[in-house]
């Protein structure tokens, strides 16, 4: 008796357990999204996904061939892949990591860029001779300008000027757009071919890459003059900066090397070793860690900004761009705040219950100041600062930054709907 009375315990205990796992599953949280980077393995044909808390691949999405320029929009929702083998830029949803859609933009597209306000990706389209517009609202092609050649572009943080990389044999170039006339300002020529450029966070100086160059060339925006050259070692392809301007980092192909440097001195401050043949370099989220895409060796390496320590992950063959999120690793709140970061709000557009409170994280490399049109203000933001404000009334309430007045916003706050209880059967 005692032991088929085990049994039945045993069994019932089974049962139980069976019934109890959906409702244990249900209520035991899953893990928190943390940002992710996307990375463009040109060889392959796909964009490799990788968890950057975790640090591993996730995903694999096929491309059309070549993928080459590709970013994420400001609110972290969107990534576009120019692909130079045919003639479209891919999107990507970073909610589901599927490609959603190929926009025709002209054959052979590089570089792409997208404005600080989110509204628009420029395309360097290379064999037309044009920097495309997408609208990124709609998806299409609305507008273009003549640029010989060009390869990749800038944005300026104060969204009013583009910088494109001409490659014009024996014309090289960079070409400045006026982004609210669309049409071409200005043509500074070079002495040798653009490869990479970029802004400082503040927009205070452009800095870019040239074949043959030993160095990265910093240029002075208002009279687009050299203002110094940074030494880096041989075939420097692209410098980048942290979120918060403290430093500067650039691959470093010849020697395999991210060269860091002070943005304040213009001088390098160290060189650490990464994978072969280095190509691309992002910063990583909260300004403490670094990623550089290295084609030779087929992988990426993540740099410790603060210990130097380097992690390698294998992605696909011969990775060249990436794009990483600015999102904290870990958001529980997520829909209710606002990332100010590239001199813009993200979202830009905020939908929140009647109630709740917002807050705005400051993670630029400047200070802001958030300003309501009914008067509420926030003190000045400095870096890594926030500021919350709780909105009771349903309506839409429209925001800029006091500082910076081309950057809005927009909280729309709704009715907050009472949950319904199931009756207990």
């Amino acid at each position: 008796m005692i032991p088929n009375q085990i049994r039945g315990i045993r069994k019932l205990c089974s049962v139980t357990f069976l019934l109890l796992t959906p409702v244990l599953l249900a209520v035991i949280p899953a893990r928190a999204a943390g940002p992710k980077a996307y990375v463009g393995n040109f060889k392959d044909n796909t964009i490799s996904v990788i968890d950057i808390e975790l640090k591993r691949v996730t995903a694999s999405i096929p491309v059309p061939p070549g993928p080459h320029g590709i970013v994420i929009t400001p609110d972290n929702r969107w990534v576009y892949v120019a692909s130079d083998g045919t003639s479209t830029v891919s999107v990507i949803d970073t909610a589901t990591d599927k490609l959603v859609e190929n926009i025709e933009v002209g054959k052979n597209p590089h570089g792409v860029a997208v404005t600080p306000d989110g509204k628009f990706v420029l395309v360097g389209v290379y064999d037309t001779d044009s920097v495309a517009f997408i609208d990124t609202a709609s998806r299409k092609v609305v507008g273009g300008v003549p640029v010989s050649k060009p390869h990749n572009i800038a944005v300026h943080p104060n969204g009013a000027v583009a910088y494109v990389g001409s490659q014009t044999p024996g014309n090289f170039s960079l070409a400045i757009i006026d982004l609210a006339r669309r049409t071409v300002k200005e043509n500074v020529p070079l002495d040798k071919t653009p490869r990479g450029l970029e802004f400082s966070p503040n927009g205070k100086y452009l800095y870019i890459t040239q074949a043959g160059v030993e160095s990265v060339v910093v240029v002075d925006p208002t009279n687009n003059k050299i203002v110094t050259q940074i030494p880096v070692g041989v075939s420097p392809h692209y410098a980048n900066f942290t979120a918060d301007g403290k430093r500067g980092l650039t691959a470093v192909q010849g020697p395999s090397l991210l060269a860091i440097f002070n943005p304040q001195t213009n001088n390098v401050e160290k060189s650490i070793k990464v994978g072969s043949r280095p190509h691309w370099v992002a910063p990583g989220p909260g300004s403490k860690t670094a990623f550089t895409t290295n084609e030779d060796s087929n992988d990426i390496s993540i740099v410790d900004l603060e210990s130097d320590a380097v992690t390698n992950i294998s992605v696909g063959n011969a990775p060249r761009k990436i794009a990483v999120q600015t999102a904290p690793a870990k958001q529980a709140s997520s829909s209710r705040r606002v990332t100010i970061s590239g001199f813009a709000f993200a979202p830009a557009t905020l939908k929140v219950s009647a109630n709740e409170t917002v807050t705005w994280v400051n993670d630029d490399g400047a200070s802001h100041r958030i300003v309501l049109k009914d008067g509420t203000a926030s003190d000045i933001l400095m870096p890594a600062k926030s500021y919350s404000s709780k909105f009771a009334e349903v309506g839409s309430y429209d925001y800029f930054c006091s500082i910076h007045p081309y950057m809005t916003g927009k909280i729309v706050v709704t009715e907050r709907h009472a949950m319904t209880s199931l009756p207990i059967k």
